[in-house]
């Protein structure tokens, strides 16, 4: 299928102050306990708790497990920020300060990017990193030169808002509603507006600071159809944009398919479970000591997938086509 393209992602770049600790010290992101067959301690580190995030930490854990760490192999120390930022910064210094830590996971932007400032001595995996690039958490494409590598979530802007055009065609304006406060959110921004001059879209805006803001942005916007990006603070809050959205009966198109569940509209969009396993993956190697972060391209799923809901898109006058509904992946 044509939309089922890859999402051609190599790796991505980051901070020349990353790179001198890499270049400073050839122990940055290495790990002799890990090439044992001693016990490894994971330190998970995540920003904020909703079904994506949540998803990409099982993902993760089911990827270790089928890679031979289970039992007393393995163990993890699991942190939440809960999205406050105070909260965010003092568990990566907890994980920090932890000796006994092998590995850090750090998903999400706010976290990667704590992670990566105060975590140099042992490798730090990240994942659901929009844009690792922007974001500042790597030194060059092909090789990230420092203790840190990941995964990245970056969505295939164009292809969902085609998604919005095939089912609204009558749509113009499309309402964005984004957190000001993470890095990777105006980037997903620009990258609507520019597929949207390219489709005859116009993208309108609203910044919040916080997820109790979403519902009352959603309002203030007058739009046909609303873009969900991958957000931490307005996934988290979806559900009242969600109902802004109904009560103007129009469709939500959602950067993530665990939001379509929810009940957005549709997408073409990554599953992030996968994308946990293979961050695991790429543990695996560095736990081994078959590669060092500094020299791992950041990867990404090469795969989108189609998801849809068909009782939300009931609720704003749509109707998927038979061929529609047996291209997904799920329908809800």
């Amino acid at each position: 299928m044509k939309r089922f393209t890859a999402l051609k992602f190599a790796a991505i770049a980051a901070t020349g102050a990353l790179a001198l600790t890499a270049c400073g010290s050839n122990d940055s992101g290495s790990n002799d306990a890990a090439k044992t067959d001693e016990p490894v301690k994971i330190g998970i580190a995540q920003y904020v708790s909703h079904p994506s995030l949540d998803a990409v930490a099982a993902g993760f854990k089911k990827g270790m497990e089928s890679a031979g760490y289970t039992g007393d192999k393995i163990s993890y120390d699991e942190n939440n920020a809960q999205g406050d930022q105070a909260t965010n910064t003092s568990m990566v210094g907890k994980l920090a300060s932890d000796s006994d830590v092998d590995l850090v996971l750090a998903i999400a932007t706010p976290t990667a990017q704590a992670a990566a400032q105060a975590i140099t001595s042992i490798p730090v995996v990240f994942s659901a990193v929009t844009d690792p690039v922007d974001a500042k958490l790597v030194a060059s494409n092909e090789a990230p030169g420092a203790n840190v590598t990941g995964t990245s979530d970056k969505n295939p802007v164009k292809e969902q808002l085609e998604l919005l055009k095939e089912l609204a065609p009558e749509a113009k304006d499309v309402g964005i509603v984004y957190s000001s406060g993470e890095a990777n959110s105006a980037v997903q921004v620009q990258w609507a507006k520019d597929a949207a001059a390219e489709l005859g879209l116009t993208i309108k805006e609203a910044a919040i600071s916080a997820p109790s803001e979403v519902q009352q942005a959603a309002s203030s916007l007058d739009v046909d159809a609303f873009y969900v990006p991958t957000d931490n603070a307005v996934v988290s809050a979806l559900e009242g944009l969600l109902q802004n959205a109904q009560s103007k009966k129009v469709p939500v198109i959602s950067a993530d398919g665990e939001s379509v569940k929810r009940g957005a509209t549709a997408t073409y969009g990554i599953n992030y479970e996968k994308l946990g396993e293979q961050t695991a993956a790429m543990a695996v190697k560095i736990l081994k000591g078959e590669a060092k972060p500094a020299e791992m391209p950041v990867e990404t799923i090469s795969q989108v997938e189609l998801y849809l809901n068909e009782g939300a898109a009931k609720k704003v006058g749509i109707e998927f086509s038979e061929d529609m509904k047996a291209k997904a992946v799920q329908t809800y």
